[in-house]
């Protein structure tokens, strides 16, 4: 199968994890970028976020007109979350690369478990708390800064247990605190862009655009319960797959 295919069908894959579930991109993106298409890790990294910006950006555009976005709450975790990711950024240079790997799946795996052991979520609207925002988001910056992805995976276990948001508001909202996390982190590897295969980046980024409007379809036809049992599956997916990467 051509590169060109290859990226096609991994975007639209990721575009539906974004647009359904508000992440997973970063995590599934950057693994299918070197596995699938030949990246190095480091251009594989700079591909993704272009790729999880461009596409958390779009989507966050069709669940603002759903109303789903809470924008103020989105905004603090963000805020308070880019200095933390820098200072997180630098620790990850001076970790092994099992170490990173580890670390990745045991927070991954972690916001499963609560997922899954949580209660109902809420069901009226809920008034944005500052303090916990911006404490819930300065956590999430620095996990994001050492692991290297959006942060969406952890931004909604994090909207929707800390401040009590309904799953679809924190599918939403974390889109915001994505956005602004990816294109933080592309601003500080603008270095590492030069020499990338845009012939598979735009492709990939295309796709993933397309999936992520049928994913935010797919998150109105599901409960909110379903949703976050979806998500919490995926992560332990995902953190399985990991863990077994670093014993093998």
């Amino acid at each position: 199968m051509s590169p060109a295919m290859l990226a096609l069908g991994a975007g639209a894959v990721i575009g539906l994890a974004l647009g359904a579930l508000g992440g997973g991109g970063s995590v599934l993106a950057v693994p299918a970028l070197i596995y699938l298409l030949g990246f190095t890790p480091v251009a594989a990294t700079t591909a993704g976020l272009v790729i999880v910006a461009v596409t958390s950006a779009v989507a966050l555009t069709a669940h603002a007109r759903d109303g789903q976005v809470r924008w103020r709450t989105g905004l603090l975790f963000a805020a308070a979350g880019i200095g933390p990711a820098v200072l997180g950024g630098a620790l990850a240079a001076r970790l092994p690369d099992t170490v990173l790997t580890m670390g990745f799946a045991v927070v991954a795996a972690a916001a499963a478990v609560r997922m899954l052991r949580s209660g109902p979520v809420a069901r009226g609207p809920v008034e944005p708390r500052p303090g916990r925002a911006a404490a819930a988001g300065a956590g999430l910056g620095a996990v994001t800064g050492v692991l290297g992805v959006g942060g969406g995976f952890l931004a909604v276990p994090a909207l929707v247990g800390v401040l009590g948001l309904r799953m679809r508001a924190a599918v939403g909202t974390s889109l915001v605190v994505i956005t602004v996390n990816a294109l933080a982190a592309l601003s500080m590897r603008a270095g590492t862009a030069d020499g990338l295969d845009w012939a598979v980046i735009a492709p990939f980024a295309g796709a993933a655009v397309l999936g992520a409007w049928d994913g935010r379809r797919l998150s109105a036809k599901l409960s909110g319960p379903a949703l976050q049992r979806v998500f919490a599956f995926a992560l332990l997916a995902v953190a399985c797959l990991m863990l077994l990467d670093t014993v093998v």
